[in-house]
């Protein structure tokens, strides 16, 4: 397995936890719970944001550029 193969591993991994944490913060049934899965989460974001900085410094991460007639559509259709 190459670096850029680890990398996306890692960030996969990483979104995956940010989805579970942002769950978690949402249904916590006390302060206690919710800070702590809210900590987890910040801390989640922060790694998920770093891989994807050094996957996109070396070109490994190039998110595609959404078509102006698409915006256009989903503009429209959720806009007041």
């Amino acid at each position: 397995m190459d670096d850029r193969n680890v990398m996306e591993n890692l960030l996969q991994l990483s979104k995956a936890a940010c989805d579970l944490y942002m769950h978690g913060t949402v249904e916590a049934a006390t302060a206690n719970v919710h800070q702590t899965f809210n900590q987890a989460l910040n801390a989640a974001l922060y790694m998920q944001d770093s891989v994807y900085a050094k996957m996109s410094a070396k070109g490994w991460y190039a998110p595609e550029q959404a078509e102006q007639q698409k915006i256009n559509t989903v503009r429209q259709k959720y806009c007041c």
